[in-house]
């Protein structure tokens, strides 16, 4: 009888699980993206280092890091999870197309009434799925979206194309009680020295550019907590923890009570762009790109 080797019978789920604890150093966090308890976490790699027949993280450091073997294991799994998430996606997208069903991804507001227009104009079926900040770009090029309406500037990924769709001038949010939250505009300088949210995960371009860095003035730009998701920027807003530069549609759909948004004068204004893969020729990602040119290329909102 032949023996089974180790780890023959990987759970790539089990995997996909690891590098998010990795990438997050805590198992508290790592569960909340991933719907689960820290404690089914913990039992969930417990079980994956049982596979394998190694332990994997170290468990007693703060924040949670790879053992040794975790590390050389990790090199080698990543590439292999990315393949077969590659290969599922690849047929998702052909049953979609198959469907005539279309997967749009967004990160803050669905991209604001240009984007509802687009939605509106569609015959095809159309599911929305939210995306982190640093996932803009690639969740297309691998096919998890068909499309996504994206806030440059971002990293150029072979395969993908941008258009642009509109532009709109850009807002501080800052809580509700801040003495600048009653302004119906201030300059950029205003806000110098407050400490900005961060992204671990976004492009460093992206992170700096919305955050005005390097400033006019010069003063050096402070970056405080670290966000994934406009959800979790504001309600670091509402905290007091730091302010957020953003688009000035973000207003209309995350209308809170302890959070005021403040358009900057002197500043660029920031584009709204529909990104595709380039060749893609499925009859809805065609409806989506003639819907995106009928209504007008570049339009200017919000002004």
């Amino acid at each position: 009888m032949k023996k089974a080797r180790r780890g023959e019978d990987l759970n790539l789920r089990l995997v996909s699980s690891l590098l998010v604890v990795v990438a997050e150093g805590h198992f508290g966090r790592a569960a909340d993206r991933l719907f689960v308890t820290a404690p089914a976490l913990s039992q969930q790699i417990r079980r994956l280092e049982e596979q394998v027949g190694v332990e994997l993280v170290d468990r007693s450091s703060h924040p949670v890091v790879l053992t040794a073997a975790g590390e050389v294991f990790v090199a080698d799994a990543r590439p292999a999870l990315e393949f077969a998430v590659r290969a599922m996606n690849g047929l998702d997208a052909l049953e979609r197309r198959r469907a005539r069903r279309l997967r749009i991804g967004f990160i803050n507001g669905a991209a604001g009434s240009l984007g509802r227009a687009v939605i509106d104009s569609l015959h095809a079926e159309v599911e929305l799925v939210q995306l982190d900040w640093s996932q803009q770009v690639s969740a297309v090029a691998s096919a998890t979206v068909d499309a996504a309406f994206v806030r440059p500037p971002l990293p150029v990924l072979d395969g993908v194309v941008l258009e642009r769709i509109g532009v709109e001038p850009r807002v501080a949010a800052l809580p509700r009680g801040h003495r600048l939250a009653g302004r119906t505009s201030i300059e950029i300088s205003e806000i110098d020295g407050m400490v900005q949210v961060s992204s671990d995960g976004a492009p460093l371009e992206w992170v700096k550019w919305w955050s005005v860095d390097p400033r006019p003035s010069g003063v050096p730009v402070r970056y405080g907590p670290s966000v994934r998701t406009m959800d979790e920027a504001l309600e670091v807003v509402a905290n007091g923890r730091a302010v957020v530069i953003t688009a000035a549609t973000i207003a209309e759909y995350y209308t809170r009570s302890d959070v005021s948004f403040v358009r900057i004068s002197d500043i660029e204004q920031c584009s709204i762009d529909l990104c595709t893969r380039e060749g893609d020729s499925s009859p809805a990602v065609i409806e989506l790109r003639k819907a995106v040119a009928a209504l007008g290329l570049g339009r200017t909102t919000s002004e």
